[in-house]
């Protein structure tokens, strides 16, 4: 692998104020994405001092980086919900912008996903001169094809985290670099499930055999608005299974994405456990990766966390469900025949997806039961998702991190020559 060559720490002195790094992640999974590029960063010699700042979760914000705007204010997925919180979001993306063009200049901006925000603010920025990297390409391959004549415009590299993205961006004239899935190198290529059922058992602080038997990871979401409509389908489903699988011990755990949405799923538990008193349902604050790889099977709403369930090898069942509006707009403007990254990844229909209408209690337990039925399929699958992993798997952080210190040296070599 050719890495960037090294900086010089000299373009940093004389008079020079110390480099600046604006970034926006909008999502937790943004969030989750970043943090081990700032990390990387903190390692770089020549990025001593570097200021960080923008938007961002509490991951980025523990490597260092200041966060001037709330992240939940972007936290929005889907057109009708996106459209309930467009002023507080135009709003935030104008305070955004006039900083970063004036008291708050950076020597580059780094938006990682949120194309909808992020390519707005890159287009302004650029145009004023301000170099511009883009992490997590928009899904031009999967809908929004169009997408790409604005992103030229918008985006001096892009860092995909696909290997398949960059041959679109070549032939679009977009300069691009692969720097694989950070996730992949963060998750180990075998996972260890009795270890990690010993540490949730500790977490829990029940006995370790209490965790022994079948264990399904249920993921419905990192949103209000996906815990509104497919959280619920997911106790139903968690119902049906307690009741046709009543001879095995039989755990359910649920790792909540943020502390905001643990009231609702209290509320939705506390409704399971007035209909079902003997179901065994776990919340766990976060601790979605030690969920997932002590699980046998996963049911998961589709998003990143269907790539990490995938990296840990699981077979799993992916389902969503967005307001009527949104998925009629959604199906005109895709035109791949699945939304789960481990089928895009693999190029076909790998894992169920059961969406909108489709998205059933009854359908949904019928999925997730055969898996726990077909154990060859199960094989073969984690042969598939294996080979995945491998392709994915890069030192991403440090990858980001060095075209993020290239930038900048280059943009001070530019300031100097002026």
């Amino acid at each position: 692998m050719t890495l960037l060559p090294p900086l010089h720490a000299a373009l940093f002195g004389n008079g020079i104020t110390l480099p600046k790094l604006a970034c926006v992640a909008g999502e937790p999974s943004g969030d989750l994405l970043a943090a081990p590029v700032l990390s990387a960063l903190n390692q770089i010699p020549d990025m001593a001092g570097l200021e960080v700042y923008g938007i961002g979760g509490p991951r980025m914000q523990a490597e260092g980086m200041r966060s001037d705007w709330p992240m939940e204010t972007l936290s929005v997925r889907g057109y009708v919900e996106a459209f309930k919180q467009l002023p507080a979001i135009l709003k935030l993306r104008k305070e955004l912008i006039q900083n970063l063009l004036n008291e708050g200049r950076p020597d580059v901006y780094l938006g990682i996903d949120a194309p909808d925000f992020n390519l707005g603010v890159e287009l302004q920025l650029r145009k004023a001169g301000i170099p511009t990297l883009h992490l997590v390409s928009p899904s031009i391959w999967a809908w929004r094809a169009g997408r790409i004549k604005k992103i030229s415009q918008a985006v001096e590299r892009m860092l995909c985290i696909f290997p398949f993205e960059t041959e679109i961006y070549d032939r679009a004239g977009v300069a691009s670099t692969y720097v694989g899935h950070p996730l992949a190198s963060e998750i180990p290529l075998e996972p260890n499930i009795e270890q990690a059922r010993e540490k949730l058992s500790k977490h829990l602080k029940i006995p370790t055999t209490s965790l022994e038997g079948l264990v399904i990871a249920v993921l419905p979401g990192s949103r209000g608005s996906e815990i509104e409509l497919i959280a619920p389908v997911f106790f139903e489903t968690m119902q049906i299974l307690s009741e046709r699988l009543k001879g095995q011990k039989l755990h359910f755990l649920i790792p909540v994405a943020t502390p905001r949405l643990r009231e609702p799923l209290e509320q939705l538990l506390l409704k399971t456990k007035n209909t079902n008193p003997d179901i065994q349902i776990h919340l766990l604050d976060g601790m979605a990766d030690e969920v997932l790889e002590a699980s046998d099977v996963v049911l998961i709403a589709s998003g990143t966390a269907t790539l990490q369930a995938a990296l840990w090898k699981k077979p799993m069942v992916i389902s969503y469900k967005v307001p009527w509006l949104t998925a009629q707009i959604m199906k005109r403007q895709g035109y791949m025949p699945y939304v789960g990254l481990p089928n895009i990844l693999c190029g076909e229909f790998v894992v169920p997806e059961l969406l909108q209408d489709d998205a059933t209690p009854e359908k949904l337990a019928n999925a997730v039961q055969a898996w726990l039925e077909h154990p060859a399929k199960v094989a073969k699958l984690k042969e598939r998702f294996a080979q995945m992993h491998e392709t994915l798997r890069r030192p991403t952080g440090l990858l980001v991190a060095q075209a993020i210190a290239q930038t900048i040296a280059n943009n001070r070599k530019k300031q100097v020559s002026v």
